[in-house]
């Protein structure tokens, strides 16, 4: 592993660098940049011993990562992200509001399903307000554009995933996209993609612990030219890394059981634009070019 000798200047600087780097770094430095990208704020605000705490690891393997990057330590790391926070003037992590919330739900008996219900509410709304956060409308209006300039879309989602691929698929079938949906009835999973070409677009769902299928498919996808965009919960897990588009969702965990909400509005929103780009264009067929020149300035 190469060490950096001038350090990133900003926050999104050092993002850059970590997912440049991400496969050269050793399975230890590797847990602490998943941490790192996921929770900036937690990394600005936290002392040393609860970011070892929380990622799993010593703090001197956090100070090790931070001079792989060209730090002199750890605080200098931190303070790339505590001035990100103040001048955005960001609110409480996302993390640390769920680890509250999770606290607060641990600490009761299950009591009626009124309260289940109620938990279920609060820790979804949680999940939804931090995806507003975290995937932005440039990152939409590249999705969509995808979509749009794809001749067949393939969707695949296994297990837990499966009903947020199934969703999209049924949907786009709606508006009439031509569209594949990788169900892996069979173990044809991929036979199912043999006809895929590099004007397809693979639209690939997995979230930890990522499923084999998943994988394989992006590989393969990649491998043969196509593009892919990813809806997963880390931008360095194995279906985001080859991707040409990620869209991170992280959802909610009451009482251990994850939810898909936050998941399920993206995909709306998402075969929702979609729709709109696709009636525009029909009425103006410039309408897409131009809203792709726009979002290529």
């Amino acid at each position: 592993m190469t060490e950096l000798t001038t350090p990133p200047a900003s926050a999104e600087e050092l993002r850059a660098a970590i997912l440049e780097r991400y496969d050269s770094l050793s399975k230890r430095l590797q847990q602490i940049a998943r941490y790192v990208l996921d929770e900036p704020n937690a990394v600005a605000l936290e002392t040393l011993a609860v970011l070892a705490d929380r990622s799993g690891v010593q703090p001197s393997a956090i100070v090790r990562f931070a001079k792989s990057f060209g730090f002199d330590g750890a605080t200098q790391m931190q303070r790339l992200f505590r001035d990100g926070l103040l001048s955005g003037n960001t609110s409480l992590a996302y993390g640390e509001r769920v680890r509250q919330f999770s606290e607060t739900v641990g600490g009761k008996v299950v009591g009626d399903p009124g309260q289940v219900l109620a938990e279920f509410i609060e820790g979804n709304s949680l999940a939804l307000r931090n995806l507003g956060e975290i995937v932005g409308a440039e990152e939409m209006s590249a999705a969509v554009k995808m979509m749009a300039e794809a001749d067949t879309i393939y969707v695949a989602g296994f297990r837990r995933s499966f009903p947020v691929a199934a969703y999209i698929a049924y949907s786009l079938h709606q508006v009439d996209k031509k569209t594949v949906f990788i169900d892996s009835v069979g173990g044809m999973t991929r036979q199912q993609i043999h006809g895929i070409t590099p004007s397809d677009l693979l639209i690939a769902v997995s979230y930890h612990p990522y499923a084999e299928e998943a994988v394989q498919l992006v590989e393969a996808a990649v491998e043969r030219g196509c593009k892919v965009l990813s809806i997963t919960d880390s931008l360095v897990s194995p279906v985001a890394k080859p991707a040409s588009l990620v869209l991170q969702v992280r959802e909610a965990e009451i009482r251990k059981f994850r939810s898909l909400s936050a998941s399920m509005c993206l995909a709306q929103a998402l075969v929702i634009s979609f729709a709109f780009s696709t009636a525009q264009t029909a009425r103006n067929p410039s309408a897409l070019r131009e809203t792709g020149d726009r979002n290529a300035i």
